[in-house]
């Protein structure tokens, strides 16, 4: 894990303007929480547990509390949603969520969830067990299906998406760990996700491009990217994981 000191203030002045809000809870989850943190390229996954209720002035109040952040190095990549106890338990429930600058609502996914109960790391105040209702596995193994079928594969089908680098590092490390999920009933990091992924039938060309973006002091940098091969890397990703999703989906539902 690479975490400097840009980190560390950025989580510390977050804190700070979040007590005026008397938050009973601050968690990170995601990379931060599970280890894999890398700075400049992972995100910043918070849990906010607010005592609630979320009214219209607690949405400008948390608005503000972002805008006086935006000179902070790394402030684009901070997440944060904001829950409620009275809100915490309903999986459906759109949440009040920073993200990309801007704030709109979002369901907590039972993978964050579990992330939270398994790894989440405090950073304020108490525990995810005395505040979030845990996950049963089933909960999170039908979620990962839906999330597999209704989303990544209806996404794959979309060709003009895989010539981006996200598309392609989301979509494979996210198959990967479904389907290690799904078969162990485990999360795991991305950093694994990419070291299972050729003994899943991946494409090393895929992966060694991926891994090179993510973790460049692993894999030794390749030429220069092309028009040509932006085009052979959406093909490679998009012939692999349709018919791989398709076979997991169909083996767990």
């Amino acid at each position: 894990m690479t975490r400097s000191a840009a980190t560390d203030r950025l989580l510390d002045r977050f804190r700070s303007e979040l007590r005026d809000l008397g938050p009973l809870a601050v968690w990170a989850h995601g990379s931060l929480g599970g280890g894999d943190y890398q700075e400049g390229r992972s995100d910043l996954d918070l849990i906010a547990v607010l005592a609630g209720p979320v009214t219209a002035g607690t949405v400008w109040r948390v608005a503000r509390l972002h805008a006086r952040l935006r000179r902070e190095p790394l402030v684009g990549k901070l997440h944060c949603s904001y829950l409620t106890p009275r809100t915490a338990a309903d999986p459906e429930h759109r949440h009040l969520t920073w993200a990309h600058r801007q704030l709109f609502r979002r369901p907590v996914t039972p993978v964050t969830r579990r992330e939270l109960h398994d790894f989440g790391l405090v950073l304020a105040g108490e525990g995810p067990a005395g505040l979030l209702p845990p996950v049963t596995d089933e909960e999170l193994a039908a979620f990962v299906v839906r999330d597999q079928r209704d989303f990544w594969r209806r996404a794959v089908d979309r060709a003009g998406n895989w010539t981006q680098d996200v598309w392609v590092d989301l979509g494979m490390v996210t198959y990967a760990r479904a389907a290690v999920t799904l078969k162990e009933g485990r999360l795991i990091t991305k950093r694994e996700a990419l070291d299972l992924l050729p003994g899943l039938g991946a494409p090393g060309e895929v992966v060694a491009d991926v891994r090179r973006r993510r973790y460049p002091e692993q894999e030794p940098a390749g030429p220069t990217p092309s028009g040509e091969w932006t085009a052979r890397r959406a093909r490679l990703t998009r012939d692999y994981l349709a018919p791989a999703i398709d076979r997991l989906v169909a083996a767990y539902t």
